[in-house]
């Protein structure tokens, strides 16, 4: 029988080792994105100037299809910074819905679709339509 005090100490060390050998696998390897997937960047203009937009929500969906299984819906939602820029890693190649939302501006919506490793999206809004 071994002592209680050994086997933790056992535990420990080679919780230790294990930790150790996967930072060590993680600190050369660069991080590799899943074949079949391409990374967006889309560019969010507006107005005549094409002055960029801050702080838009763009929502980005895709379906990625499943052969035994109903089809599983992604959506994500992130904002534009200072120069109009998102940057999407990991979106499946094939069709992918973008929608911008910015205030003053009129909501945009269109499909597209992904084939290459790494695309440049640019979308320009245009004003609301006029209220009487």
């Amino acid at each position: 029988m071994v002592n209680p005090f050994a086997r933790c100490i056992l535990r420990t060390l080679l919780a230790g080792f294990l930790l150790v050998g996967a930072v060590g696998a993680q600190e050369g390897s660069k991080p590799e994105k899943p074949p079949g997937t391409a990374r967006l960047r889309i560019e969010v203009t507006a107005g005549e100037k094409n002055k960029p937009v801050d702080s838009a929500s763009v929502y980005v969906r895709y379906v990625e299809e499943r052969m035994l299984r109903k089809d599983k819906k992604f959506e994500m939602n992130v904002k534009t910074n200072k120069e109009g820029i998102v940057r999407v890693p990991e979106v499946p190649k094939g069709k992918v819905l973008i929608q911008v939302i910015a205030e003053g501006w009129k909501t945009f919506g269109r499909w597209y679709e992904v084939t290459a490793d790494e695309e440049v999206v640019k979308i320009k809004l245009e004003k609301p339509p006029r209220w009487y």
